[in-house]
């Protein structure tokens, strides 16, 4: 089975409870688990920006997709609003990340009385595991992107009687996508010389897209899965040692966060900060990092250049 629904109920502070109270009890329009847009469509919740995008790349236009996370907002810093509330009161399915990124679901659904099923992507693609445990960044490799499409191919039709084969018809376009995309990602990498092949970012968010292309990560600013995480004097100061040791030319700091620190690392290495990566978040409508697609096409695009000192210039499918 692919689907899950949340029991129990996890306590949340008092002033959170009374806001999201008032904002169901504020529409009626949102009074029970699978209620239609309103334009009639079912109502799917999505938690994280690259699961909402996958959701309306396979539901198109059969579904409305709520997404909770903002374009660039980044996920470890999110607080329930009353809005996230009212939104899974009415969902017909949820679907979240899964790990870390989203762990505030619980006591939304909680509070918002919603049955509706939740479908983890993680569940459903490869994970890795580093020291910090299991690493929530799955999109990351685009492999795991057709895995998660085939999930929700599948946990929508459950949801949404009569629209499998529209699901399957948007999931296999989708795929072969997310596949071409792979391989010119995965043949434009291949042209930096393996030495030159070393990542530096903001923190723990790129490991699944240096194991899938023969990239080797050396640190991360903030040693962490989470940027809610606190760097050391002493964890900078290794971060510099092992940068002049290994010779890395660049550093990628995150749209999501303050490159304050990269830069100061930057200069006190001699190292460049790249162009900024779409780690956590995609960006919004008009940037480089609008969809899941097109986030791993510019990441690519922006590594590739930072690596090979400018040298190197990617082709890849729009």
């Amino acid at each position: 089975m692919i689907f899950s629904k949340v029991a129990g109920v996890r306590w949340v502070a008092l002033g959170t409870i009374v806001l999201l109270a008032a904002a169901i009890g504020a529409s009626a329009a949102f009074s029970g688990s699978g209620t239609a847009s309103a334009d009639g469509r079912p109502i799917v919740v999505a938690t994280t920006t690259q699961a909402a995008d996958l959701a309306r790349g396979v539901g198109g236009s059969r579904v409305h997709v709520v997404g909770i996370l903002a374009p660039n907002a980044d996920p470890h810093e999110h607080e329930v609003r009353p809005t996230d509330v009212k939104a899974l009161a009415g969902a017909t399915l949820v679907v979240r990340s899964g790990g870390e990124v989203d762990g505030w679901l619980d006591d939304a659904i909680a509070s918002a009385g919603s049955d509706a099923p939740v479908l983890t992507l993680l569940d459903h693609v490869t994970a890795r595991r580093d020291r910090h445990g299991v690493d929530p960044h799955w999109w990351q490799d685009p492999r795991n992107g057709v895995r998660a499409v085939a999930a929700l191919r599948d946990a929508l039709a459950h949801a949404v009687p009569g629209g499998a084969a529209g699901f399957t018809r948007r999931a296999d376009a989708l795929t072969r996508r997310l596949e071409k995309l792979d391989a010119a990602v995965a043949g434009c990498l291949r042209r930096v010389p393996a030495r030159q092949r070393k990542l530096v970012t903001t923190h723990d968010a790129l490991g699944y897209y240096a194991d899938r292309y023969g990239l080797r990560v050396i640190g991360a600013v903030i040693p962490s899965l989470s940027t809610q995480a606190q760097a050391s004097a002493g964890d900078t100061a290794r971060l510099v040692d092992t940068i002049r040791g290994e010779g890395v030319r660049a550093i990628f700091a995150e749209s999501s966060v303050n490159a304050k620190v990269e830069e100061a690392i930057a200069r006190e290495t001699g190292a460049r900060v790249g162009a900024r990566l779409w780690a956590d978040t995609l960006g919004p409508a008009g940037s480089d990092g609008a969809t899941y697609l097109a986030s791993i096409a510019a990441n690519t695009r922006t590594i590739a250049d930072g690596l090979s000192g400018g040298a190197l210039h990617c082709r890849l499918p729009s």
